[in-house]
């Protein structure tokens, strides 16, 4: 009696074992009621009805990374090019990704090689290494399109390496040392010609300097010519005076005689020493009248300066 009743007990606690599920964390676990969708486990523990109810598909909610193998492009200046890239995905949607589509990883990884060459199709070569962010916005697009019932979406893709062929990458090569030589040259004849243009602002800004210098020169010896004049007209005023208050003391007129005398003889002895020939006048030996002259010439001016 013990054993007929044990057998059911031990088959109801492996129906119960069987019908308990543990979902981890991060995902999710569709399950079918003979063979119908029934739900969808999240994270933690679950009962289900054993032989009528099955865990049909479990998916992760983890963003997944997937290689895209590399493959040939064209672009549109006809040169074939192989790229590869990476691919960053995530199931959104468990029951779509069930059934919307057989494998979801394998069908974005499908549409991502085709839009790659669809899009690389659409730009010349020289712009492929230039617009990678382009490129990759524009297959992230499509693929989320195209998977909007697959329950999978894109989050976004790179491209890891643009492979052009030897040929073309040997012309690039080229192509970019000849820029550089270019680059080269451009910055060498701006140097010249900056250092040129330096050279000549130098040079104009010493003939200007040189110009201001000589100007003040000119004009410092100007004001010290003035100044000479000055002081030499100055200093003959002051002796014309001071002879003028010595002629008019006593005895200063007999003093002027002898020096109009003294100046008479002076100059003939010069004259007689430079000139071989020398022209006199008739009465050249009488100095007394020739001092008397001179003496009258200076009474009349005298008289003249009184008057006035």
């Amino acid at each position: 009696m013990d054993a007929v009743l044990f057998i059911p007990v031990v088959v109801i606690a492996m129906l119960v074992i069987m019908g308990i599920k543990i979902v981890p964390q991060q995902q999710v676990w569709v399950t079918e009621r003979l063979g119908k969708y029934a739900n969808s486990l999240a994270a933690g523990m679950h009962i289900i009805i054993p032989f009528m109810e099955r865990v049909a598909y479990k998916h992760t909610l983890k963003e997944r990374a997937i290689d895209v193998q590399e493959q040939a492009a064209i672009t549109k200046d006809n040169v074939t090019l192989h790229i590869d890239g990476v691919l960053y995905v995530r199931i959104i949607n468990p029951v779509d990704a069930s059934y919307g589509v057989e494998n979801p990883y394998y069908a974005v990884t499908q549409l991502a090689q085709t839009s790659m060459r669809s899009a690389i199709g659409k730009i010349p070569l020289d712009k492929t290494f230039e617009e990678r962010e382009t490129l990759n916005a524009q297959i992230v697009h499509t693929i989320n399109e195209a998977a909007a019932t697959w329950g999978i979406q894109c989050m976004r893709y790179e491209i890891r390496d643009i492979k052009p062929p030897a040929t073309v990458l040997k012309a690039m090569e080229l192509q970019m040392a000849a820029e550089r030589q270019k680059r080269a040259s451009i910055l060498e004849s701006e140097g010249k010609q900056q250092a040129m243009i330096n050279i000549a602002e130098a040079e104009k800004r010493q003939v200007i300097l040189t110009s201001e210098g000589a100007m003040t020169d000119q004009i410092n010896r100007a004001k010290g010519q003035g100044e000479a004049i000055r002081t030499v007209a100055e200093a003959t005023a002051q002796g014309i005076n001071f002879i003028s208050a010595s002629i008019t003391q006593n005895g200063g007129k007999d003093a002027v005689a002898l020096r109009i005398a003294e100046k008479y003889v002076e100059a003939f002895k010069e004259i007689a020493r430079k000139n071989n020939t020398l022209i006199i006048p008739a009465n050249a030996n009488d100095a007394g009248s020739m001092v008397a002259q001179a003496l009258t010439i200076f009474d009349n001016i005298k008289k003249h300066n009184i008057e006035s």
